[in-house]
């Protein structure tokens, strides 16, 4: 496993030792000693799987707030995926700011988000499959969302007509969230 700085304190990209050959490939996905290398804070206990059948699924920008707010580690497993994450950490130098990043079932590379972030992605490909952990359980009376194109993050969206929830669609701008979550 290495692990890569992204610019905001915290959010990490991981990539994988796989070991190709003519039968494929192996590679070790998931350590628990992994979490100390990327600042995980507890342990992850629950597993998500999301499948968009078709291309421009946009999920998200999703967050639970305290006490149920969940760090992240998402990739890949078949198809492509745009996926950004907004920094929503009152204190941080990086708040209001947005890493983005190309995830593949060729590239195997996963992301770190850390409690205190919101999360989308918009599926490149149909048949698209995505999974996570996350170190806190779904709970629907604490989640929370951003609007996915909102002009002050300006996230540069791939050129795709977004195929989106209501709720996805009626998320409030950055300006109008007062943040839940403190950095440090």
């Amino acid at each position: 496993m290495q692990v890569s700085q992204t610019g905001i304190p915290d959010l990490f990209v991981v990539a994988l030792n796989a070991h190709k050959d003519h039968r494929g490939l192996f590679a070790e996905t998931w350590r628990d000693e992994w979490g100390g290398v990327i600042g995980l804070k507890k342990r992850f206990v629950q597993d998500n799987h999301a499948r968009a059948e078709q291309k421009g699924v946009m999920r998200g920008l999703h967050f639970q707030t305290p006490p149920h707010a969940q760090a992240k580690l998402i990739w890949v497993t078949r198809g492509a995926v745009y996926d950004a994450v907004v920094d929503l950490r009152a204190g941080s130098s990086t708040y209001g700011k947005w890493y983005g990043l190309v995830l593949t079932e060729e590239n195997m590379l996963r992301l770190f988000v850390p409690e205190g972030f919101a999360h989308g992605y918009m599926t490149l490909e149909p048949g698209t499959e995505v999974q996570y952990k996350v170190n806190a359980y779904y709970a629907p009376e604490h989640e929370d969302g951003l609007l996915w194109n909102d002009p002050a993050l300006a996230i540069p969206w791939p050129g795709i007509t977004p195929v989106l929830s209501k709720k996805d669609a009626e998320q409030p701008l950055l300006s109008e969230l007062t943040s839940p979550f403190i950095y440090g």
